[in-house]
């Protein structure tokens, strides 16, 4: 799988808006608190890092869930992860 930044970001932009299709993408500044900007209460944020652990097959520890505040967190955690053996 690919770890390019703006790849991950477009598939991680596309999974937030399955689980948040009112969401506008194109608004989403990438050092702002996620869920400042968008409308995601805890079921939502959980249901997507599942969407996110799902389809890059990253596991994503409860105890990780702190760091990713930011849409720069989210891409950046990730491609940590899948660049790595």
């Amino acid at each position: 799988m690919t770890t390019d930044t703006q790849t991950l970001l477009k598939t991680t932009l596309m999974l937030l808006q399955a689980i948040a299709p009112e969401v506008d993408v194109e608004t989403l500044k990438l050092a702002t608190p996620l869920r400042r900007q968008v409308d995601l209460d805890s079921m939502d944020w959980l249901n997507f890092l599942i969407s996110l652990h799902q389809h890059f097959g990253v596991n994503i520890p409860e105890s990780d869930y702190a760091d990713l505040i930011s849409l720069s967190d989210v891409v950046n955690y990730l491609h940590a992860k899948l660049a790595r053996p």
